[in-house]
């Protein structure tokens, strides 16, 4: 690798790599010390090709989720068996890995942007600016849907299609249309426990000894000749464990705990 060789976004991959070794070696505590990360589907990671791969995840803060993603595809790729055992396996980390993140969000401070290089790629929330929903919704930004196109030509991608880490939100349509556009191979992923580990923004630890889990499932199988979008909304739905139906079989304690966070967030705004 040449020492100012850039990826599509201009990124010079030297830096991004040293950036993903320090980031990774410093939260990797956060998975495998003061919490337990129990990982299923390792197996599936190793078998995708390495370009136009769709993670599609359910969100519960704003880092800490796409961070445990990073360790855990780049353990996955170095054959650990559903662990993180020996943070080695960062050395020499997947560069073509990316994540989609309100643009807003990878703004808040130095340590977000610093972030954003690892490989954020940003985007403009049209339902929602300032922490707020707005009724006005604004123009999507078609510089957006380019970025999320190249990000999937060089490699591979994550995005929380719910745009929040609010449970049961509804999915966004813009998910699908990318899908249906592009046709990746699109991975679900169902992520439990950071929302009790960590604060809202995934930046500090709020309780140890938390089981957190991630389950990496077969790819969905979708039919892009004849799928609509809204059928595609409802597979993403059912896929990451966040459709309305579903919420009945939901513990109670569970459904508490978000209410608290929903309280919490209006008392702040």
């Amino acid at each position: 690798m040449g020492l100012f060789k850039r990826n599509p976004f201009g990124h010079i991959l030297f830096l991004k790599t040293w950036l993903i070794r320090i980031a990774g070696f410093l939260t990797h505590r956060r998975y495998r010390y003061f919490n337990q990360l129990h990982i299923e589907g390792s197996e599936i990671i190793r078998s995708l090709p390495d370009t136009n791969v769709l993670f599609i995840s359910n969100h519960q803060t704003y880092f800490a989720d796409v961070v445990a993603m990073f360790h855990v595809f780049n353990a996955s790729l170095k054959g650990r068996e559903n662990n993180i055992k020996n943070v080695m396996y960062l050395w020499n980390p997947k560069l073509n890995l990316y994540y989609v993140a309100a643009k807003e969000t990878m703004q808040e401070g130095l340590l977000p942007r610093i972030l954003a290089y690892a490989g954020a790629i940003t985007v403009e929330r049209t339902w929602r600016a300032k922490g707020k929903d707005v009724t006005e919704k604004k123009e999507v930004n078609p510089n957006d849907t380019e970025n999320i196109k190249i990000a999937l030509e060089d490699g591979w991608v994550i995005t929380f299609p719910q745009g929040t880490t609010r449970s049961f939100k509804p999915v966004r349509k813009g998910t699908a249309h990318i899908i249906l556009q592009h046709k990746p191979v699109v991975v679900p992923i169902v992520i439990d426990g950071f929302r009790r580990s960590f604060d809202r923004k995934g930046l500090m630890i709020k309780k140890k000894g938390i089981l957190q889990s991630m389950v990496i499932k077969e790819p969905l199988k979708i039919d892009y000749e004849t799928a609509t979008v809204d059928e595609v909304v409802e597979m993403i739905e059912f896929a990451i464990e966040q459709h309305p139906s579903l919420l009945k079989v939901i513990p109670a304690e569970v459904l508490e705990e978000q209410a608290k966070l929903d309280v919490e967030r209006k008392w702040r705004y």
